[in-house]
């Protein structure tokens, strides 16, 4: 289905998944592509934004607050017709709720992982992690779903991605 985009405002692509599923690694091969179809964008990543204003609690309350600013930062840049392509776990509903709302080019892209175990992929932190001690709100209908058991190479699901961007858009 075809998404109605305006021309005046950037594109907010929002990439989420659980953690170690691939999303930084995706927006990265993503992001020459995007450039050359749609202009200027930018790639931000989560821990980028924790780091840029030193946000350093995990609990839910910290996690949910978190996202409110990046969102908040996503439309700020958007309505000045820069595309960003934003990975992060972000696994709010009413922050996606809130985007779909607010941000005119929003597109949900899930990095969905089956046969993931969220325990040996979470080395950083010993709790507060998404989805083992903090309950995970998966995206119910994300615009694109994109599978990565790890099975394929980064690059052919980054190419797969862009076709299903371009296919909506």
């Amino acid at each position: 289905m075809k998404k109605k985009i305006f021309k005046k405002k950037g594109i907010l692509f929002w990439i989420t998944g659980l953690s170690g599923t691939g999303k930084s690694s995706i927006g990265k091969l993503i992001l020459p592509n995007l450039k050359k179809k749609y202009g200027p964008t930018i790639l931000i990543h989560g821990d980028d934004f924790r780091n840029i204003w030193n946000l350093k609690k995990f609990n839910k309350k910290s996690r949910l607050e978190n996202c409110k600013k990046y969102v908040k930062f996503c439309k700020y840049i958007t309505d000045q017709n820069i595309n960003i392509i934003f990975t992060v776990i972000g696994m709010y509903e009413n922050i996606r709720k809130w985007n779909k709302k607010n941000i005119k080019n929003y597109i949900e892209i899930y990095i969905e992982n089956k046969n993931y175990n969220l325990k040996t992929n979470s080395k950083k932190l010993k709790n507060n992690i998404v989805g083992v001690d903090i309950k995970a709100e998966l995206p119910k209908k994300p615009d694109i779903k994109v599978l990565n058991n790890f099975d394929k190479n980064l690059k052919m699901i980054s190419n797969e991605l862009i076709k299903k961007i371009n296919k909506i858009i």
